[in-house]
């Protein structure tokens, strides 16, 4: 997984992140607005940590999504056969504020 800020000023975060086939991201709430923009890939699942049925996602590039906040604990996880990466914008409440706390 990589996970690199491309730009912070105030309380808009932008944020590139990449997961190879298989991997996944840290198990995590997503507290703050967002809007995610597929540069690659083609599927993802989301895990829910309650065990509750995940979701499957088809993904294609340029595929624009707004994201609402959830406390709900989860994972994505990519399961297609691409590289996956996205550039996410946050909209957060406070310059210090973590987009994404994990919840381990």
């Amino acid at each position: 997984m990589s996970d690199e800020v491309l730009f912070q000023r105030g309380t808009i975060l932008v944020r590139r992140l990449r997961l190879a086939p298989g991997q996944a991201l840290p198990w995590h709430r997503d507290p703050y607005h967002r809007v995610a923009v597929v540069l690659h890939g083609d599927a993802l699942a989301i895990e829910y940590r309650d065990g509750s049925e995940h979701e499957h996602i088809q993904l294609a590039p340029g595929q624009v999504g707004w994201d609402e906040p959830t406390e709900r604990v989860h994972r994505g996880v990519n399961v297609g056969e691409q590289p996956y990466e996205e550039i996410t914008i946050f909209f957060l409440d406070r310059p210090d504020a973590v987009p994404q706390p994990t919840e381990e």
